[in-house]
């Protein structure tokens, strides 16, 4: 099997170097613009077999490779987006879950949740990649302040104080809305 793989792909070994030198770049890179570790894994393994895939990435500088592989990835990245955007992803559980709950809610209720949920998602691209981070590690990772700062290597008081604003930043953006809403 390995020999058939060294056939069809006769340039694997030099995509088995780049994936060990920059695979954590990448995916530091990819985890910033999606929401989950699992689908940032995913994107990678895809970013990487398009590189199995491309002939001519041996015939590039390895600062060329480097930009080739940022920038599959952040095409990947949007394309996942996109495919959020159209299809958002729900697991079993939570569809069953929403179900339930819709039927308890009328159809304008319902509306209205959705429509807050697209302001969040806006509201969320406006803040900067680092305030986008430390929300998704708090909130969707559920670490800890902690926790966090170990692995931004920042201090633990830096994460509190930036959790704490970005917050403070988000409500703004909320009650400043509502403000203008009201004298519509």
């Amino acid at each position: 099997m390995y020999l058939q793989h060294k056939q069809v792909f006769p340039h694997s070994s030099l995509i088995e170097e780049l994936y060990q030198r920059y695979w954590l770049m990448i995916f530091i890179a990819i985890r910033q613009h999606v929401f989950s570790k699992e689908e940032a894994e995913d994107i990678l393994l895809e970013v990487f077999l398009a590189a199995l895939e491309n002939p001519m990435l041996v015939n590039l500088s390895e600062q060329q490779q480097l930009a080739w592989l940022r920038r599959v990835a952040y095409n990947k990245c949007i394309d996942a987006y996109r495919r959020f955007v159209r299809r958002p992803a729900v697991s079993i559980e939570k569809a069953a879950e929403t179900l339930f709950e819709d039927a308890m809610f009328s159809p304008e209720q319902i509306t209205l949740y959705q429509e807050e949920v697209g302001l969040l998602r806006q509201h969320f691209s406006l803040l900067s990649e680092l305030q986008r981070e430390v929300l998704i590690l708090r909130f969707a990772d559920g670490l800890s302040c902690a926790e966090i700062a170990a692995r931004l290597h920042k201090s633990e008081g830096a994460i509190r104080t930036l959790l704490s604003r970005t917050l403070n930043l988000l409500r703004s953006i909320y009650e400043h809305r509502r403000k203008g809403t009201d004298h519509e």
